[in-house]
């Protein structure tokens, strides 16, 4: 049956061998001077582009940055050198790169001003609270990115892999709140990179230890590869740990804000004209947002409707369109 699928996928007309695989992935062999000007110069070009749609909020740059990044090449590099077990030096050249990145975003942030709001962002925002679906797609994307690479005739999907799996972007994010002295945040990107390094890696090693990638010998001897997997299932368990508590969080907080909302449109449904425009969680308080032509009434009555709905000792703040800010108090305090 797996063999069946293998082929099926993987039809061993189109399959690639592993001298190909290896010039395209491993830095270390063949003209190795040109391999490496090549890649740290698109490398160090896609991190001013990453990093000038990161600062600006621009989708279209960030995703072109994306296209010309060539980090996934030495980390499809490691799951190869995995399966073949030997050393490539391509990890040593993704700490480096991930390095260099770092260092270009925190050298950009400096164009920020200094009450610069990084979650008003969007492309901040978005890569420093990864959850658990980051790391299903980031996995899909390792497997289509080693699928394109071991076949001949899909070469021209691999743009639409590196725009899927992102890897340059969260590492300049990383830079950029390092940069304002957000540890959290930075952490956050640091985390979606890591899980995103870590799916490629995966999805690269299975794929090639299915096409027989790996040397005989050292299939015989099984012992290698059984601790290269072992490594490889504790870093994903590491990653995949904060991943789910972040989702579990995230969905939690659209469950508590849902609600907050529903308590303050009953709140205010006896003020004609009123209404909530929006409800945010930030820093453990609940931000009520709205819009009346007329005084609200006692926000104490709002924090009773609350009760039993959001956990207690929750602080609730109210904003309204007149400019005014109430600190409501905790929900049961």
């Amino acid at each position: 049956m797996i063999g069946k699928a293998r082929a099926r996928v993987l039809p061993a007309s189109q399959r690639r061998s592993l001298d190909e695989l290896a010039e395209d992935l491993d830095l270390s062999s063949g003209d190795t001077t040109s391999k490496r000007s090549a890649f740290w110069t698109m490398l160090t070009l896609s991190s001013v582009i990453a990093s000038g749609g990161v600062l600006t909020d621009s989708t279209a740059t960030v995703i072109g940055a994306m296209i010309i990044a060539p980090l996934s090449t030495p980390i499809m590099g490691i799951a190869l050198g995995s399966v073949q077990r030997r050393r490539t030096g391509s990890a040593r050249v993704v700490l480096l790169a991930c390095l260099l990145v770092i260092a270009v975003g925190m050298v950009m942030s400096v164009a920020l001003p200094s009450d610069y709001d990084l979650l008003s962002n969007s492309q901040i925002s978005s890569r420093t609270s990864p959850g658990l679906m980051d790391l299903v797609a980031a996995l899909a994307t390792g497997f289509a990115g080693a699928v394109a690479l071991a076949r001949r005739d899909v070469a021209a999907v691999l743009p639409g892999v590196a725009i899927a799996i992102s890897l340059v972007p969260p590492l300049v994010v990383a830079g950029v709140c390092l940069g304002k002295l957000s540890g959290w945040l930075a952490l956050g990107a640091l985390v979606l990179f890591v899980s995103n390094l870590f799916a490629l890696v995966f999805g690269g090693m299975v794929l090639f230890a299915s096409l027989g990638y790996g040397v005989e010998a050292d299939k015989a001897a099984g012992r290698p590869a059984r601790r290269t997997y072992a490594a490889m299932v504790l870093l994903f368990t590491v990653v995949f740990v904060p991943l789910t508590a972040n989702t579990v969080i995230t969905l939690l907080l659209n469950t508590w804000t849902g609600r907050t909302k529903d308590a303050a449109q009953q709140w205010l449904a006896d003020v004609p004209g009123a209404s909530v425009t929006s409800v945010d969680a930030t820093s453990r308080t609940m931000y009520v947002h709205v819009r009346s032509p007329e005084d609200i009434p006692p926000v104490q009555s709002l924090l009773d409707r609350l009760e039993g709905r959001i956990p207690d000792g929750i602080p609730v703040v109210v904003d309204t369109s007149r400019g005014r800010r109430i600190d409501a108090g905790v929900v049961g305090g």
